[in-house]
């Protein structure tokens, strides 16, 4: 439904042009829900507004369904108005001097051919329907709350029936509790909907619990696609992994290299120790190579028995903070020089300065290579 192909965007800046886009290549599917992940500066909002025809690249090819609104090769370049889209920006863009009512119906007026009145009344009614603001439709846009000025820009961007949804970060202006709240509405919508949506965010809980895929970018380019679960737990490369959730990284080469039933290991020295971990078939003696491993998947002990069902990957360290965030202790301990982040259930017993046993699991303790 969309296919984006090597596409390439400058800013003039007072140094000079910089590149926000760098031979950005993606495929979304019909019908799927496509995050755009990644930190301020990225080139994620860019994309996205390449896509919308908000920006005009410097190269590449844009497709939207199979209609080719943009070539920089060919001089192909379709208006935004022409594209069939809708979408939501991240300060929602509602007109204050207009109603609710007024607000949706304001895409009617340039849709072509332009819908009857009548038309257009029924659509406008069904679009507040379907984001639950039918009743408000003569209220002033700017007595509703956050969350619904929220649902009104997706009313308004979904009323012209668009071939794609664009969200730009259209949840960052909300409260914490609705904004957990929109995240499950916003996702059944689009699912319901079966409409195509390309999201951008840099919120990781967002793009994991809403995406069919995930795009993580950093310095203008994608560094890893593919399912939320997939982002988590196998990370291509540290920035990945770090970005992705809590994580502990630590640096180290390959020592030795071994097999076991389910593949290839490597002992691996790093500044707490010699660590066992599973890596790929490409990997030789003396690489360097950084390990992570999840906080969740640690096991802490206070008696010095640390379960660690490998036989491995035991290493001592002391208690530095336990903070209690409600659903799980996180907990800081010093192994070495390094400071391992561990997670632990909320009734767990372990005080500050109390000396553990710490077991990582070899088939949660991922190399990547630098």
């Amino acid at each position: 439904m969309i296919r984006i192909r090597d596409l390439w965007m400058t800013y003039a800046t007072a140094q000079g042009k910089e590149p926000a886009v760098r031979g950005v290549s993606l495929d979304v599917a019909e019908g799927a829900f496509y995050t755009l992940l990644g930190p301020s500066g990225c080139g994620k909002t860019t994309t996205l507004r390449c896509v919308a025809g908000l920006e005009r690249p410097d190269a590449g090819e844009i497709t939207i369904a199979d209609d080719l609104v943009f070539s920089s090769a060919r001089g192909v370049w379709v208006p935004p108005y022409d594209r069939k889209i809708g979408m939501v920006f991240q300060s929602y863009a509602i007109w204050p001097h207009m109603t609710v009512f007024d607000n949706v119906a304001f895409p009617l007026r340039y849709k072509k051919p332009k819908p009857s009145r009548a038309e257009a009344r029924d659509r406008v009614m069904a679009a507040l329907a379907l984001v639950r603001l039918d009743g408000f439709e003569n209220r002033p846009a700017p007595y509703l709350s956050g969350g619904q000025q929220q649902r009104l820009a997706l009313a308004r961007a979904l009323v012209a029936e668009p071939r794609v949804l664009l969200l730009d970060e259209p949840l960052s202006n909300l409260d914490a509790k609705l904004r957990e709240d929109m995240r499950l509405e916003l996702r059944d919508m689009v699912e319901r909907l079966r409409v195509t949506t390309l999201f951008v965010t840099h919120e990781q809980i967002e793009a994991l619990t809403m995406s069919d895929t995930v795009a993580v970018m950093k310095d203008g380019v994608i560094v890893q696609e593919g399912s939320p679960a997939a982002i988590y737990g196998q990370p291509a490369q540290a920035f990945v992994a770090d970005f992705i959730g809590k994580t502990n990284l630590l640096r180290g080469h390959v020592a030795a290299l071994g097999a076991s039933e389910t593949g290839m290991v490597a002992d691996v020295a790093t500044s707490i120790g010699m660590l066992r971990c599973r890596v790929d078939a490409a990997t030789r003696e003396g690489d360097d190579l950084t390990l992570t491993v999840r906080p969740e998947h640690i096991a802490l002990s206070t008696d010095g028995r640390a379960d660690d069902a490998d036989g491995g990957n035991t290493v001592a360290g002391r208690v530095e903070t336990v903070i209690y965030l409600g659903n799980l202790l996180e907990c800081a301990v010093a192994v070495g020089p390094e400071l391992l982040r561990v997670q632990l259930h909320p009734s767990a017993a372990v005080a500050r300065g109390a000396d553990v046993q710490l077991a990582l699991p070899i088939e949660h303790c991922l190399a990547m290579r630098h």
